[in-house]
Formats: C-alpha cells, sequence, structure tokens
C-alpha cells in the first residue's frame, strides 16, 4: 500500500494481535485499516496507531515498548512499476535477480510514449489441480500449441484468410529467417520468442502503422521488431508476462501439491487507440481469459499430466529433451540485437519447440530446496 507521502509498503496481511487479516480487499484507497476482529488500527505506512482500550487493558509494562506495527515482507523492489517482493531476505537485489531479462519488460513498457502500462480493469482468478510447475513448463512450451490449442488454431487461420491487405504486419525485414527460439538467465528465468514474416491477424500494434510508426523511431527500428515478435517471458519462480495477440500478466501460488491458484491480468501500454485497446480486450478474451480457448485447454492437459504422474510404476517421463543436441552457450546473433547474454539458447524452425528452457527453472529450483537443506553444493 501506498502511504501519505507517496512511498509504496508491502505488508504481512495479519494483524499483530490475534493474527486476522487486516485488509479484506485486494485494491481500494483507505486512510487507515482497522482489524475487525478487536480494532486495532493501522495507517497507510503499517503504524499501529491505536490498540482498542489500551489503558483499561491491564498490559504489563513492558507492552509498551514492544512493535506493534504490521510486519514488512523481508524485501521488497520495483522495476518501472512491477513490484517484487520476498518474504525472504536472502535474495540477491532485484537488478541482478531480473538482469537480462528486464529487456523483455521493457519491450511491452516502451510501447507506450510515456512508458507506462496498465492492467485493464479486471482479472481472472482460478485454480486448476495439478502441480504449480505444470504451469511454469507450459508458458515456455511451444511445442503444444498446435496439438492442445487446434481450436483456437483454426479460427486463426479462418481470420487470417479473410483479414485482407489490411491485416497486422510482423515487421521483420525481407531474407530474415523464420522460426522460434530461446533465452535462459540466471537465477530460473527464461523467454520464448518467433520470428514470422507472414501477416497476422490482430496484434494491437502491427494493426496501428501510424503507432508503429512513431515507436520506430522513438526506440528504433531493431527494439519495434522485437516488439513485434511473439514473446513468453517467465520470471521464476511464478510470474509470466506474455506478449502475442494480446499482453497477459499470470502470477500463481501452490495451494496443494496438486492444486495452483492462477491469477491473470491483461497488460497494455497506457495511450494506445481506442480501437487497439478493443482489440486487445478483444484477443485476451479470445486466447487468455479463463473462459477463453487457451486456458480451458491448458488446465485440462496440467490436470491429465497430473493424473499421468500418480501411475506408480511409470518410468521417468522424456518430456525434456527436445532441442538438447544443439543447445547455444555464448554469443548469440539474436541476443545481440537486444544487447543480452543468455546463459543458454536455442533456435530452430516454427515447429521447433524447444525444452531445454526447462531446465534453468528446475535448476533453480534444485539449488533453493539443497539451500533450504543446508547443503553448499
Amino acid at each position: 500500500m501506498r502511504s501519505a507521502d507517496g512511498k509504496v509498503g508491502a505488508f504481512l496481511n495479519t494483524c499483530r494481535h490475534r493474527g486476522t487479516i487486516v485488509c479484506p480487499f485486494k485494491q481500494g484507497r483507505q486512510k487507515f485499516h482497522v482489524c475487525r476482529y478487536h480494532g486495532w488500527a493501522y495507517d497507510s505506512s503499517g503504524r499501529n496507531i491505536s490498540v482498542t482500550e489500551e489503558a483499561s487493558g491491564q498490559y504489563p509494562p513492558s507492552f509498551s515498548n514492544q512493535n506493534h506495527d504490521l510486519l514488512p515482507v523481508a524485501r521488497l523492489g520495483s522495476y518501472r512499476g512491477f513490484l517484487f517482493a520476498s518474504l525472504s531476505a536472502d535474495v540477491p537485489q532485484l537488478e541482478e535477480f531480473l538482469g537480462d531479462t528486464r529487456a523483455f519488460l521493457d519491450l511491452i513498457i516502451d510501447q507506450s510514449d510515456s512508458g507506462e502500462v496498465e492492467f485493464v480493469p479486471g482479472a481472472s482468478t482460478y485454480t486448476f489441480d495439478a502441480n504449480w510447475k505444470l504451469q511454469f513448463e507450459n508458458g515456455l512450451d511451444y511445442y503444444h500449441f498446435a496439438t492442445t490449442h487446434s481450436s483456437y488454431v483454426d479460427i486463426l487461420k479462418k481470420r487470417n484468410a479473410t483479414a485482407g491487405p489490411d491485416a497486422g504486419f510482423t515487421g521483420e525485414p525481407e531474407g530474415e529467417q523464420e522460426g522460434q527460439g530461446s533465452f535462459s538467465f540466471d537465477y530460473g528465468h527464461a523467454v520464448n520468442w518467433s520470428i514470422k514474416r507472414t501477416q497476422l491477424y490482430g496484434r494491437p500494434l502491427g494493426m496501428d502503422p501510424a503507432r508503429l510508426d512513431a515507436v520506430r523511431q522513438r526506440v528504433g527500428s531493431t527494439r519495434a521488431k522485437w516488439m513485434l515478435r511473439q514473446r513468453n517471458l517467465t520470471i521464476f519462480p511464478n510470474l509470466q508476462v506474455i506478449d502475442i495477440l494480446s499482453a497477459q500478466v499470470r502470477t500463481w501460488r501452490p495451494l496443494a501439491p496438486d492444486k495452483t491458484e492462477m491469477v491473470s491480468h491483461c497488460l497494455a501500454p497506457v495511450g494506445e487507440s481506442a480501437a487497439a485497446r478493443t482489440l486487445r480486450i478483444r484477443n485476451y478474451e479470445d486466447f487468455f481469459n479463463a473462459s477463453g480457448l487457451a486456458s480451458s485447454d491448458d488446465n485440462v492437459m496440467y490436470e491429465f499430466c497430473q493424473t499421468g504422474y500418480d501411475a506408480a510404476t511409470a518410468a521417468p517421463t522424456q518430456g525434456y529433451l527436445r532441442g538438447i543436441a544443439d543447445v547455444g552457450r555464448g554469443e548469440s546473433a539474436h541476443a545481440s540485437e537486444l544487447g543480452i547474454t543468455p546463459s543458454e539458447w536455442s533456435f530452430g524452425p516454427t515447429s521447433f519447440g524447444g525444452e531445454t528452457n526447462f531446465h534453468p527453472g528446475y535448476r533453480e529450483w534444485r539449488r533453493l530446496l539443497r539451500h533450504a537443506a543446508g547443503e553448499t553444493a
């Protein structure tokens, strides 16, 4: 929450008295927060400003010297309006943690002349009966698209066939090799991206040539080209920022080993035209929304996988090998266009769908588990 002096803070939503939730709302405006159980009150900086009937409470003398303020999270950082919090203080500085993934956040944020993005009002919150890591994998998985989302692919083909000369364009230069690639980074992060020269119906920025020209003049032709490429960014462990026909922010949290809560928002650059915003929302509803064609497909697949994993005699799965014979390390021509240095990279035809970009997240998961267990290697 934001204090009276404009500073943003993040706190554990638990009253210092008996642990009751202090604020039951996800958003709003409120100068003071009063616990609904016994009335302890806090200001917008988390400071306790009232202990109900303290004078008659017969507290011990030491009580007045204790800290009654809301407990802040261990670490809080911000990158261009994206807030990141950690319950552990044993984490790197945010700039180090994000590393070169910032380049892909910038590709969304800088589509706005003001350098600002916003959530379209509303959000979808739902659960699926499977482990959270299946969502982590799927956001980096192009291999499943044509099979799992075949109904949506059919719709896209029909739209592209009738889109006409005003259909959005990819902005790829003549001779650019089509394909699908990925970059992997430290701390388990990864991004998938694709290059297509053919016209694609429906991308808001590509459907607005005048705005695209203005963006190209402001950020340069190379970054504008990357803004029109499909990009699925995963910031480990539970954030995905996707920019395709619309833009989506996904966060998730495990409720049990076989149950996960997902929260999905439609993300948009501030200042885009009314027509672009309408198109963005329609595309989001089509594909990303909980009632859309893609999310429901994916949720079924997660639950099918979870059920399949229950086969006690099954052999180890073979779903992490695609692309492993040609993993790139070191210099990458595509990465150099963005001035980034991924730890690993891959590139192949549009049907490639490599799976090596899952590996960094699992390496980081293993490292964190071993660290928590006190192991050093």
